[in-house]
């Protein structure tokens, strides 16, 4: 049976949310929680070879980078993905020619400055995503169908990582409140395990060791 939702934002209009069949929902917990921790620099003092060290911490970063927190907006086609199972965005919207959607179909048509929490809509949608910058990364930078030793090279290239310095990524890993969001996703949404700053710490901790990346 299909469905026509609607979404209220910031209870000041309401646009059509999705249409669709409720099997092919993205699936959330309803009771979610950011208990899932991130280890420290530190855990992994006792690994005595400096590059399998390196390597270690990356690996515990991937809980990170490959959630789908992260993954989803780093898609490796031209639409976003969402939920837990990293489905196709509903309603079909496409990449566009600044990774903003395209024209008449832009981000930011349903995704305001900040998470707006629903009332009155379906229990299985609480809240829509939302931040300043609300938008996809370059297909350059997909994430979507590599390994982790993969993205660990790509983040180390300035062609594939936005032309960032290794010092760069870390203030952009620590610091930047579009990652940052992966942390506060809005209610009904898993976040990334741990938080910011300790991801910004360990990823810090990481380049400083070598920047060395798992094997493959």
């Amino acid at each position: 049976m299909k469905l026509l939702r609607w979404l209220t934002v910031g209870g000041i209009f309401s646009l059509p949310l999705i249409a669709y069949s409720a099997q092919n929902e993205p699936k959330e917990s309803a009771n979610v929680s950011s208990a899932q921790s991130l280890k420290s620099a530190d855990d992994f003092s006792d690994i005595s070879n400096d590059r399998n060290r390196s390597a270690a911490m990356f690996e515990e970063l991937g809980k990170v980078i490959q959630h789908p927190r992260c993954m989803n907006c780093h898609p490796a086609g031209n639409q976003p993905l969402q939920g837990m199972d990293m489905t196709v965005h509903e309603p079909p919207v496409k990449r566009g020619p600044a990774n903003f959607g395209a024209p008449g179909m832009e981000c930011n048509t349903c995704h305001q400055s900040e998470n707006v929490t629903l009332a009155a809509q379906a229990k299985d949608i609480k809240s829509v995503p939302g931040n300043p910058k609300w938008h996809l990364a370059p297909i350059e930078m997909a994430w979507v169908g590599k390994s982790l030793t993969e993205i660990c090279e790509q983040i180390k290239d300035k062609e594939r990582n936005g032309n960032k310095t290794m010092e760069e990524m870390i203030h952009h890993m620590a610091k930047d409140d579009l990652v940052g969001w992966g942390w506060k996703p809005g209610e009904g949404r898993e976040p990334a395990p741990g938080t910011q700053k300790s991801f910004g710490e360990l990823f810090e901790a990481w380049v400083h060791s070598g920047a060395h990346c798992p094997s493959a």
